[in-house]
């Protein structure tokens, strides 16, 4: 048997390819938060409570409104956008002016009251949601046996992750967004809605969270707290990659995906911790973050 650093091929290559899954699902959540605190200056603690929504509006529209899972992929991200327009505009738009400390702290009360009400309905136990039927099965690479929907997670999340950061860095809406946050007054004078641009940037992050949700409802139990779970890793990833950086979160996300995978086959009991360590490192080395900008 082929063995890699004394792991047998086979193991080491199925980690693998489960650290860039969950790298994926890391960089398309940090990619949301990065949008919003990059563009908007919101340390969004409801992110992961909208992650699970999306999950949760997946499944609650197949098992009552009969919507299959490519459908769900167009439209709980619009659904769970709108959603975040709504809390823009008629909650954090009130604090706008105050401590980002405060915008936090109303995020993060928002998670709970999402979480515990999610968990008063349907309980903490989690329900599965059916791989469809196109994404059934596998193919054999011959040096393993790759899931089919776990590659279609992966293409879809980095297919997404691309788009994004092309938007944003190199054409002219991504230009408007961008002056928009750093000179508000210039852009109102020039007729744009600065106000309008800020609530559908923060509806635009919250969808990519929703959209990674609905990736997630076929690999992982949906309930009211797989979102505060991951919400943790995720913001460690953001903080290593910069905050604020587009690229950086995409980057790092996978890469720390493949640390993590990684360090399970060689040192499982650093698994849970190994991403922490690299942040802690990053911010004594970088204190900016490896793709952020020293203020």
């Amino acid at each position: 048997m082929t063995m890699i650093f004394g792991v047998p091929v086979m193991v080491f290559m199925g980690q693998l390819m489960l650290g860039l899954i969950n790298g994926a699902f890391y960089a398309l959540l940090s990619l949301g938060l990065a949008v919003i605190f990059g563009l908007l200056k919101i340390i969004n603690f409801a992110h992961g409570a909208m992650y699970m929504l999306g999950a949760f509006a997946a499944l609650l529209g197949l098992q009552h409104l009969g919507l299959n899972y490519w459908a769900a992929l167009l439209v709980v991200p619009l659904v769970v956008g709108g959603l975040g327009m709504l809390i823009e505009r008629f909650i954090l738009r009130r604090i706008a002016h105050l401590d980002h400390l405060y915008g936090l702290l109303l995020t993060f009360g928002l998670a709970l009251i999402f979480e515990g009400s999610l968990t008063n309905f349907f309980g903490v136990s989690g329900s599965s949601y059916p791989t469809p039927e196109a994404l059934q099965g596998g193919v054999n690479l011959g040096f393993m046996f790759l899931p089919i929907y776990r590659g279609w997670v992966l293409v879809a999340a980095l297919a997404v992750c691309l788009a994004t950061w092309f938007i944003i860095e190199r054409t002219r809406l991504g230009a408007y967004l961008r002056a928009g946050t750093e000179n508000p007054a210039l852009m109102q004078a020039f007729g744009v809605n600065v106000p309008q641009l800020i609530t559908l940037t923060y509806g635009f992050g919250v969808a990519l969270a929703a959209f990674a949700g609905v990736l997630a409802a076929p690999l992982y139990p949906v309930s009211p707290t797989m979102g505060s779970s991951l919400l943790i890793v995720v913001f460690a990833v953001v903080v290593i990659g910069g905050m604020g950086s587009i690229i950086g979160a995409v980057i790092t996300g996978l890469a720390m995906g493949l640390i993590e995978g990684l360090t399970k086959v060689y040192y499982p009991e650093a698994a849970n911790t190994v991403i922490f360590v690299v942040m802690v490192v990053v911010l004594m080395l970088r204190p900016a973050g490896l793709f952020g900008k020293e203020a």
